[in-house]
């Protein structure tokens, strides 16, 4: 065979800070199905990028097979980019992280990316009840209940006055992501007490943020769930105002002040 003859361009090559402006580092769970999804309609565009690592996971979920997922956070997220800067990490569990305690995430998530802003689904769910001004609210979860009672409890200790809490009794997070959007609709009318002022809906593993408006439409009040408000937090840690109404009311909003 003749020799291909190859040359090397002798033209002056110019080179962006980023590929992307933004970056978003995504933590997400072996098993998971949805969260991904979610930010690559929510999040990820010219101007953002997402940019994921899984760590193990077993269901069932347990409190106890949730916090063995703590060893594991920082070595997730020092495989995102390393040696690299991110604008935002969320780590998409929200029972681990309540099981865990968000200053826990935080803690280790930074120990990878010293300096960098750190969301978990359940302190961007209090970011987002603050931006509706929600003092009492409705829950709605998949979990049993022995995962859901921590959930009432940090939303309890964290202030808000809960006056319905509602678990579909779920053990496996590939389970609950097959939950049709249809009766996360259903569930979610049937979660809301006349007198809450907003509905949270609990677990990135559920495809929530893809009725959020739906059910907005049906309860009459506004709904903030596990992906949608880490996706809408994250958005606008970055600099991203746009609204996206189409994933409900919260996307519509700025952060509150102080967040």
């Amino acid at each position: 065979m003749d020799t291909i003859t190859i040359t090397r361009a002798d033209i002056p090559l110019r080179f962006d800070d980023r590929p992307v402006p933004k970056r978003v580092g995504l933590v997400v769970l072996a098993t998971d199905h949805t969260s991904e999804p979610d930010f690559r309609r929510m999040v990820a565009g010219e101007t953002v990028g997402v940019y994921t690592a899984r760590i193990a996971y077993a269901n069932p979920t347990t409190p106890e097979n949730l916090r063995r997922m703590q060893p594991r956070l920082e070595e997730g997220a020092a495989l995102i980019l390393p040696d690299e800067d991110l604008d935002v990490v969320v780590y998409s569990c929200t029972s681990a992280s309540v099981v865990m305690g968000d200053e826990t995430v935080e803690r280790a998530i930074r120990n990878a990316k010293p300096g960098v802003p750190v969301l978990t689904p359940p302190s961007a769910a209090r970011l987002g009840l603050r931006a509706f001004n929600a003092k009492r609210i409705a829950v709605l979860t998949p979990y049993t209940e022995e995962t859901a009672r921590p959930m009432a409890a940090y939303f309890a200790g964290h202030g808000f006055d809960i006056a319905g809490f509602t678990y579909l009794d779920l053990d496996d997070d590939r389970v609950m992501a097959r939950l049709s959007p249809d009766s996360l609709v259903q569930a979610a009318v049937e979660a809301m007490p006349a007198d809450a002022e907003a509905l949270f809906v609990s677990c990135t593993a559920l495809r929530s943020a893809l009725v959020a408006r739906r059910i907005e439409e049906a309860i009459g009040r506004p709904v903030v769930t596990s992906n949608q408000a880490t996706a809408w937090a994250a958005l606008r840690l970055c600099g991203d105002a746009q609204q996206r109404p189409e994933f409900g009311r919260l996307m519509t909003l700025p952060l509150p002040e102080g967040a």
